[in-house]
């Protein structure tokens, strides 16, 4: 692994920032490499209100949007909320039909199966709408390069008002309204949101339409909180407000589908780490191995026996999605043994009985095993059909654009992409793809790379530390986790491994005279010998408070170990 230092911020910023908050030095460094330089800075990231939130109507066509939801209310027209089959779309659907189911009932709701109809806004859904007497459809989270599917919609006299957050193509949709903050000529503050995120906008607006504050609407954020998360979005500016409050909401009074997810969890008190590993990834089981509308019937159910059903049904999907997804793993790992390509540079498998539902997730797992840009194809009617995920610092998109000659269609972002291509041309991009990698990616990029923040010494760790990097959170992207480095640590004799298969480090950490930690390595196992007999090493680490029995205490979480040489 390698380790990365983010370069030191300026010392007079530093000192400037620690004497204004009276803090230790450690945390005004870590805040001024957060952007965050200033008292009223601070003021804002350690003290999150609800008012910081940005006035919807900021948005473009927002007044138009709720013009038409509005006429649609009155003369008592069938509303028809569309969303994407994934947890963004998902809780997006959920949030603003619960919400339109408030103020009328002629609401219904609509998720593409993810295998007959694909990503998006899809004909089949606008001739569901037309034969059940819809003349409008609020789609959220896709829509935004449905260009035909408006117009074909338009022809059948259904409009559409669009909520997305994706990057829009040259030509908008000739929708009554567009809501997406990354239009060009969008001046909304901030373009960050999430689909969900937008969704809660537009309900915001309709609110002050009804006198409602913000306030009215808090029970919502739930939902928005869990798309935030696992759409890995930057935690900053309205997300860290709308995170931070929706974790509120989740951790207090979540509605009855999230309550009945996590019933059976032990945790006091979830974190975006816990919404990002358990339940997004139950919510997204429904797509992947049934359909979407599993997940949305969960999370608009407010009777909780019912909701406990749900989820039991859920987790019967979620059950069947990692026994998949473990399986197909495995069989990719041997088809790489057998056609001998574990020193490529690239990794392509294909498997036409693979489930489409999952190779995304394959995919993200062959990274861990070879740290390299990789792609998983299964068949997909009369097409192959694939998941790409990248490794840090490279782009897989422009790599698929280098190809495009072989596929027929691609889409995505710079560390994952989808694409379909004919068959007869699969062995052609194969090389191509493993060609353009070779070619173009930095030989360091082939290797895990750990970003560091600071060093510290295991005597600065104190409770007081502890409780103010705490009030960081909510962390993600733009605001993780801090990581230190500390040097010349020893165990005093306590180290070993633990787990099924010994793949854990468990260590209790000493640093000359420093008072004594308790640690664990996830996955470093094999580190063992590098800290046994109280050989010296160095560590890079985050600190977290683990509980135990109702007792809390300290904890350093081991991310590498390295023995100087």
């Amino acid at each position: 692994m390698r380790w990365n230092f983010k370069s030191k911020p300026q010392k007079e910023k530093v000192q400037a920032l620690q004497q204004a908050l009276q803090v230790d030095e450690i945390i005004a460094t870590l805040l001024v490499q957060r952007g965050i330089e200033t008292f009223e800075q601070a003021k804002e990231f350690f003290r999150p209100t609800l008012e910081d939130l940005h006035d919807p109507y900021l948005m473009k066509d927002m007044d138009k949007a709720v013009n038409r939801i509005e006429s649609a209310i009155v003369n008592g027209e069938n509303i028809l909320v569309f969303g994407d089959y994934d947890v963004d779309g998902t809780t997006a659907v959920s949030l603003v039909s619960s919400y339109l189911k408030t103020i009328t009932p002629n609401i219904a709701t609509y998720i593409p199966d993810r295998y007959t109809e694909g990503y998006g806004v899809s004909f089949q859904g606008i001739d569901f709408a037309d034969d059940n007497d819809f003349s409008l459809i609020i789609a959220l989270d896709c829509g935004i390069k449905s260009v035909e599917h408006v117009q074909y919609a338009k022809d059948k006299g259904i409009d559409f008002v669009i909520c997305d957050h994706h990057r829009p193509g040259e030509i908008l949709p000739e929708a009554i309204a567009v809501l997406d903050p990354k239009r060009k000529d969008c001046s909304y503050p901030y373009d960050e949101l999430c689909g969900c995120g937008v969704g809660f906008k537009l309900i915001q607006a309709l609110g002050i339409n009804r006198d409602q504050t913000i306030d009215d609407l808090v029970s919502y954020l739930d939902l928005v909180a869990t798309a935030i998360a696992a759409d890995i979005l930057p935690i900053t500016g309205e997300n860290r407000v709308l995170a931070k409050f929706g974790l509120e909401v989740i951790n207090k009074d979540p509605r009855p589908g999230i309550k009945a997810l996590i019933q059976n969890l032990k945790k006091k008190q979830l974190t975006i780490s816990d919404v990002v590993f358990y339940i997004a990834p139950r919510i997204n089981a429904a797509g992947r191995i049934k359909h979407g509308d599993y997940a949305v019937r969960l999370l608009t159910e407010f009777n909780l026996e019912q909701a406990v059903e749900f989820a039991s049904e859920i987790e019967l999907f979620n059950a069947d999605r990692k026994d998949l997804d473990k399986q197909i793993t495995q069989e990719a790992l041997l088809q790489i043994e057998k056609n001998e390509e574990g020193e490529n540079f690239s990794t392509v498998v294909y498997q036409e009985d693979w489930h489409k539902g999952v190779i995304g997730i394959v995919a993200s797992r062959l990274v861990e095993n070879y740290y390299r840009p990789t792609i998983v194809f299964t068949k997909s009617g009369t097409k192959l059909a694939a998941s790409a995920r990248s490794v840090q610092g490279f782009d897989v998109y422009n790599a698929l654009e280098a190809c495009s000659e072989y596929l027929e269609q691609f889409g995505g972002h710079m560390y994952a992409a989808g694409m379909t291509l004919l068959e007869e041309n699969y062995k052609k991009f194969k090389e191509a793809f493993e060609k353009e990698v070779k070619a173009t990616i930095q030989p360091e990029m082939l290797t895990p790379e750990v970003s560091i923040d600071a060093e510290i010494e295991l005597n600065e760790i104190t409770p007081k530390l502890v409780r103010i990097l705490k009030q960081f959170e909510p962390f993600g992207p733009q605001n993780m986790t801090p990581v230190f480095v500390a040097y010349n640590v020893i165990d005093s004799g306590y180290a070993k491994t633990i787990g099924a298969e010994d793949e854990h480090l468990k260590l209790y950490l000493k640093q000359g005279d420093s008072t004594g930690f308790g640690a664990v390595g996830f996955g470093l196992g094999n580190k063992l010998d590098n800290v046994s007999n109280r050989k010296s090493f160095d560590m890079v680490f985050s600190i977290e408070e683990n509980e135990w029995k109702d007792v809390v205490s300290i904890q350093l979480q081991i991310r590498d170990i390295q023995n100087e040489a």
